[in-house]
């Protein structure tokens, strides 16, 4: 199984476009040990042919771009991308969909919350109507194993996370199951396992057995602290508050992955401010003792 890191930053990508946080306005000053990085997404193949599209941000035309195994390559209009499929209903996860609108009619794949979110308060499965079309294929989020037809090799399973829709949701202040989820994919010859939840903001008992189930895991690595952002003076709202688990402190989630001794720990969705971006800095060294490391974009992982 091959998993392409196409986007490895929080919404806002890296550095933010308008953010002067001590991150944002280093790294366009060309002093901070780190690099750019676009907006998180990644594709996942099992044959190196045929990939399943996870999360469609806005930047996805330069994630194409950057990756060959995606642009076309059998015909004068063509993808590697056989499905899409979300995770939630966030605009720095869907957004993407506009872009992807001149191919062939779209399958994607999403909860029917999400499926509610996308076409209603930010109605982009609407839109797409227009243009190539969506084939929806409803996801429930138990567990229950799947296959993507249109992406060989691999088999899913969804389950639900604890988390908040987006705040153009009719449900952003009544939580359902399927708002978001995490995925165990695995390798149909291999048996290999990847567990992907960019959104992960609580360790409910339900996720433990397929987190301990896989090789690797591939989850929310937003903020390094609870209280990061009124840190670097740029907002006052909790990691927690935004459903997302920081990293330091009691019950965070480098704890949080000490008791997965045999995985591979990967962060992902890392936002502008975390101080983890840093390359050489103490917050990067302390993630690579607890045996943690940090996607970026480009990155590839082969299970």
């Amino acid at each position: 199984m091959q998993i392409l890191i196409l986007g490895a930053a929080a919404g806002g990508g890296f550095p933010q476009w308008n953010c002067a946080c001590a991150n944002c306005a280093s790294l366009r000053a060309g002093t901070l040990a780190a690099r750019p990085q676009t907006q998180s997404s990644i594709a996942v193949s099992g044959d190196g042919e045929r990939f399943l599209l996870i999360n469609a941000s806005p930047d996805i035309r330069q994630q194409i771009n950057a990756n060959p195994a995606l642009q076309p390559a059998r015909g004068a209009r063509d993808t590697g991308i056989g499905a899409v499929l979300l995770v939630d209903a966030q605009i720095d996860h869907t957004a993407g969909l506009l872009i992807l609108r001149e191919g062939e009619r779209l399958p994607v794949y999403c909860t029917p919350p999400v499926h509610e979110d996308l076409t209603t308060g930010f109605p982009v499965l609407r839109m797409l109507e227009h243009y190539c079309g969506v084939d929806w294929q409803p996801l429930s989020a138990d567990g229950t194993s799947f296959e993507v037809p249109q992406v060989p090799g691999i088999s899913l399973q969804a389950f639900a996370l604890s988390s908040k829709a987006p705040p153009y949701s009719p449900h952003r202040h009544d939580p359902h199951p399927g708002d978001n989820i995490g995925l165990l994919i695995t390798d149909s010859g291999s048996g290999r396992r990847l567990f992907y939840a960019p959104g992960l903001g609580e360790l409910e008992p339900h996720l433990w057995a397929p987190m301990r189930a896989a090789d690797c895991v591939l989850v929310d690595g937003t903020c390094w602290t609870d209280d990061e952002l009124s840190r670097r003076g740029v907002g006052s709202k909790r990691s927690r508050q935004m459903g997302h688990l920081p990293q330091h402190g009691p019950g965070g989630m480098i704890e949080t992955l000490e008791r997965l001794p045999e995985a591979r720990k990967i962060l992902i969705h890392i936002n502008n401010t975390n101080p983890i971006l840093v390359e050489d800095g103490p917050e990067r060294a302390a993630l690579a003792a607890a045996g943690i490391e940090v996607a970026h974009d480009g990155m590839e992982i082969v299970l």
